[in-house]
């Protein structure tokens, strides 16, 4: 007793005690059909898990909540041509290369805000997430994140409340996800917006988010620690050119819906993305509802 009770409260490495747990947790969440069987993982409730100190009935609350909000939102069915208008300046997107441990990477570029409508930033930011995860290398559960700040003035910048909002979804429905985040040479303007914004931030999200900047020494060997300089843009004090095509973004997430639609069985019929005009021809059909509430 005296040992269980000192790696629960330890956060424990022990591979035995974080089965037993996903174990415990499963039981908890009783029977699984339908999408929610099929997002409910054995990773995804070590996630949850994780990232409630491996106590199964905070996990099991926080679990039940994301699966609440993704019957609702239904993140798993937002298709390109509903967010394309958001990416048209490349603020967000997935770069064509991994960090060294194998991790798909997103750019975000706020200096390239273009829209003001806080419901479709927020869309086309989960639209990216899922993207990132159904990207994943078998075996992997996070992504990086890599943080261009070229251009970024407050008048262009995503307001306080929509940043609030994309965080508390990031943390609450994708726990675990996000490994690092590389601040790239922020200017001091953004200081005031990182003092507002680090107020919602878990102490242990905040941890993962690294501030680098081109003359500190440490914060490059911690980048060069996690890219390969040869892929990494030179935006990010790599040797790589950035350069963000619309277009070829557009047909490649184009693929990618065909891709999460097979996955949760919503449907298989492709879609063709034209920029200035969205989809044509035949588009996926969305999934009738459910008749059971969390059926995802």
């Amino acid at each position: 007793m005296y040992l269980l009770r000192r790696q629960t409260q330890n956060q424990p490495d022990d591979s035995l005690f974080r089965e037993a747990k996903v174990t415990e947790l499963r039981a908890a969440l009783g029977p699984l059909s339908g999408r929610r069987l099929k997002y409910c993982t054995d990773g995804c409730l070590r996630r949850y898990l994780e990232a409630r100190n491996w106590n199964v009935d905070k996990a099991k609350k926080m679990l039940e909540e994301t699966l609440k909000w993704r019957s609702t939102y239904k993140p798993e069915e937002i298709r390109w041509d509903e967010v394309a208008h958001e990416g048209e300046t490349g603020k967000v997107s997935r770069a064509n290369f991994h960090d060294r441990l194998g991790r798909p990477v997103l750019i975000l570029r706020p200096g390239m805000q273009n829209t003001t409508s806080a419901e479709d930033n927020i869309k086309h930011f989960v639209y990216l997430l899922e993207n990132g995860i159904l990207n994943l290398s078998e075996g992997q559960e996070q992504m990086s994140w890599l943080i261009d700040f070229t251009g970024f003035a407050m008048s262009t910048n995503l307001s306080i409340k929509t940043a609030r909002d994309i965080i508390h979804i990031l943390q609450n429905h994708y726990p675990e996800r996000l490994a690092i985040a590389f601040l790239y040479n922020p200017p001091r303007i953004f200081q005031a917006f990182w003092k507002a914004v680090k107020y919602f931030l878990d102490p242990k999200t905040a941890q993962k988010v690294k501030f680098v900047y081109p003359n500190n020494k440490e914060s490059l060997e911690l980048m060069k620690s996690l890219f390969d300089v040869d892929n990494l843009p030179s935006e990010f004090g790599g040797k790589a050119t950035l350069k963000y095509d619309h277009e070829e973004f557009s047909r490649m997430m184009v693929d990618d819906d065909l891709k999460t639609a097979k996955y949760w069985g919503i449907g298989n019929e492709k879609p063709s993305f034209h920029p200035k005009g969205g989809l044509s021809g035949a588009e996926v059909a969305p999934e009738p509802v459910p008749v059971e509430p969390l059926a995802i």
